[in-house]
């Protein structure tokens, strides 16, 4: 157990340390994404720091620590040295969200993931609703995750890959 009263992250070294990031929520405005993630700083001797932190436009900000033992003024300054790459890494990707790399060849006019057009597009929709049902997921919203469209497009597209004969008819018809 720890007997210090401080934790004392500026005396400490990065493998001393486990950080684990996982995303709480995202909420996408324009071609802006702000994610919220938790974070966790675990040490070998038992001490540990949470946070909830705010990734927005590569910037991050703090809006919960809690500490077992607590943080100094120096620690707080030092937080997030400990916690920016992983974080950057785990919530925005290598670059943060909506960098563009300034020569103009990057038309992102929709947040859209690319996807197969004709056919092909048909055919993929297909694989992922197949997919979802086969894996116990609302097979709806894997498609629109897959393809960024909304529920009525999806459901469109789903409809066009039965019209395809990639899915089975919805009703026997006798």
């Amino acid at each position: 157990m720890l007997e210090t009263s401080f934790l004392n992250l500026s005396d400490r070294d990065g493998p001393d340390a486990a950080v684990a990031v996982w995303p709480a929520w995202e909420v996408r405005e324009r071609d802006t994404v702000t994610t919220w993630c938790n974070v966790r700083l675990s040490f070998d001797d038992g001490a540990r720091v949470d946070l909830l932190a705010v990734v927005c436009d590569g910037c991050v900000s703090v809006e919960d620590v809690r500490a077992r033992p607590a943080l100094s003024l120096d620690d707080v300054a030092v937080l997030p040295d400990w916690i920016e790459g992983p974080l950057l890494e785990a919530c925005a990707g290598p670059a943060a969200p909506g960098a563009d790399a300034g020569d103009g060849t990057s038309d992102k006019r929709h947040a859209r993931p690319e996807r197969p057009r004709g056919v092909e597009g048909l055919r993929f929709v297909a694989g992922e609703y197949l997919a979802a049902r086969e894996a116990g997921r609302d097979a709806v919203l894997a498609v629109m995750a897959v393809t960024g469209h909304s529920r009525r497009r999806s459901l469109r597209l789903i409809a066009g890959a039965r019209d395809a004969g990639f899915l089975t008819a919805r009703h026997v018809r006798r």
